[in-house]
């Protein structure tokens, strides 16, 4: 499996095709009636749901992120991301490469003020030894390595933080572990600094491995909205969470 790309090249060309069909049935069928199809920023990101899951919500499994319940500015970044090629994906690069910034803004107002049930976790293949490394680095970190702990950014009950930290829990282990591989070869980046790239750089590939294999393992809580309260400043700057 290739890391040139955020997701898959056989599950891209598969929502490719998708895609596709969506849109040719749309054009064989008898054209509907305006009134028939409000013209909302749901509808509008109807095609988003092929990948992403309904409503954004997406599922415990494979390499598709849910997006709902996101912070806004998080998700506006990694569209303007995908827009500008810091982060690489093919699919994700066309359908933004002409949208404006106040319509990259509108989308991802839209995904964040979703709250929506969260799927249970998958079980881990990890052993016991294995997670229980990986817990340890989420809330302690490694000092020896200068790795802070995960929930320094991602608060308390990794749900994330405003304006722009997103939650790290009900995400797949295999697309955890993409992200992070993405990181650690310089395929993935964000604004500079990118603490995230420093992070992935200082720790292990088992040591990353493990980490996904926890936080995948998780149950996300009932109030799993990210928190406007986090202690700053960041162990690290981030570029993408400014003062």
């Amino acid at each position: 499996m290739s890391l040139r790309s955020d997701s898959p090249a056989p599950l891209v060309v598969r929502a490719r095709w998708y895609l596709i069909g969506f849109v040719a049935l749309g054009l064989s069928a008898s054209p509907a009636p305006a009134a028939d199809i409000p013209d909302t920023i749901g509808q509008r990101m109807q095609p988003c749901m092929v990948c992403h899951g309904p409503e954004g919500r997406a599922t415990t499994q494979g390499f598709f992120p849910r997006i709902a319940g996101k912070p806004a500015r998080y998700l506006y970044n990694q569209l303007i991301a995908f827009r500008e090629g810091r982060r690489s994906n093919s699919t994700m690069a066309y359908f933004v490469d002409h949208m404006t910034d106040a319509y990259l803004q509108e989308i991802a107002q839209y995904f964040a003020a979703l709250d929506l049930p969260h799927a249970p976790p998958r079980a881990s293949n990890a052993t016991p030894t294995q997670l229980a490394r990986g817990e340890a680095l989420v809330r302690h970190g490694d000092r020896a390595s200068g790795v802070p702990a995960c929930t320094a950014c991602h608060g308390d009950a990794l749900t994330g933080a405003l304006p722009a930290i997103p939650s790290v829990l009900g995400l797949p282990h295999d697309y955890l572990k993409l992200q992070f591989g993405s990181w650690r070869v310089g395929v993935r980046r964000a604004l500079a600094p990118d603490c995230m790239s420093e992070i992935v750089s200082r720790l292990s590939p088992q040591d990353l491995n493990d980490i996904a294999a926890w936080l995948s393992s998780q149950s996300v809580p009932a109030a799993a909205a990210p928190t406007a309260h986090l202690a700053r400043p960041l162990p690290l700057q981030c570029g993408s969470d400014p003062p």
